[in-house]
């Protein structure tokens, strides 16, 4: 079973940066289809980017493209978020959240519908705070 935990949520100005990580334990990524997926204030779940079980197919909500860059450390099997030009509408919990296993990495997909499945992932992480202070 795939187990995950975020940190580096934090508190930070409007315009400023931040990491956040997902650290994974038991199954290798390859198998999974990986997520961020945050909740606003008063808002549903929505999905932020995700990256296949290849590493290298990735997807962006339109709100965050150009300064939201997901990725992913293979070896070390932590998922990565980096968030630039942070804006108060940015703050909530965010999620790492992963779909899977597949049986082959290929078939562990990631494109721009990726957002209105976020529901059908399995696995989650506990949720790390983002907020931003405007």
């Amino acid at each position: 079973q795939l187990q995950l935990a975020e940190s580096g949520g934090d508190l930070v100005h409007s315009g400023e940066s931040l990491r956040l990580a997902c650290a994974g334990t038991g199954w290798p990524f390859d198998y999974f289809t990986l997520a961020w997926v945050r909740q606003r204030p008063g808002k549903e779940r929505e999905g932020v980017s995700c990256v296949g079980g290849d590493g290298t197919s990735t997807a962006y909500a339109e709100a965050v493209k150009g300064r939201f860059t997901i990725s992913r450390d293979y070896d070390k099997k932590i998922l990565y978020l980096e968030m630039n030009s942070l804006t108060a509408d940015d703050t909530g919990v965010y999620y790492c959240a992963a779909d899977g296993p597949y049986s082959r990495s290929v078939h562990a997909k990631c494109d721009q519908s990726f957002g209105e499945h976020v529901a059908e992932f399995g696995i989650w992480g506990q949720g790390t705070q983002v907020t931003v202070s405007s």
